[in-house]
């Protein structure tokens, strides 16, 4: 019973990073409309890309990789928890790194990218949806 388990697990560690990679180009392109078309400052343009991207993997993970039942609102509230950390501490960290330190904005952009996979994943897992973990309709279908 425990290989099932753990296979389970691994394909949800899996459907994790797929989406957050699909989330990071939602990101990424949103950044560079606002960066480049848009003309708007690095750490404002990653602060909406950010978002974007919040809303996309949230939506997607909870109903795919989660399979939740759980409340939009209380799930969507503690992710907004998890952000209310993470989002000003990021976009300082975009903003130093490229007004102070001259970097790359891409390049702060993809490693604040990378910590929010990091750090969002076990987030989510253990605090957000840990109570209600495949109990949505598409869990209860796969049996």
């Amino acid at each position: 019973m425990g290989k099932i388990k753990e296979k389970k697990e691994l394909l949800r560690s899996l459907k994790f990073l797929l989406f957050s990679i699909s989330a990071g180009v939602v990101q990424i392109v949103s950044f560079t409309l606002l960066y480049e078309v848009v003309g708007l400052e690095e750490w404002v343009s990653y602060l909406v890309a950010l978002c974007l991207s919040v809303l996309w993997n949230f939506t997607f993970n909870r109903r795919y990789t989660f399979q939740s039942a759980n409340n939009v609102p209380i799930a969507m509230l503690l992710v907004a928890l998890f952000y209310v950390v993470f989002t000003p501490a990021s976009t300082w960290l975009e903003r130093f790194l490229t007004e102070t330190h001259g970097w790359n904005a891409y390049i702060v952009t993809l490693i604040n990218m990378v910590l929010n996979l990091v750090l969002e994943f076990p987030y989510q897992r253990f605090v957000v949806f840990r109570n209600s973990i495949d109990t949505n309709q598409i869990a209860n279908k796969n049996g």
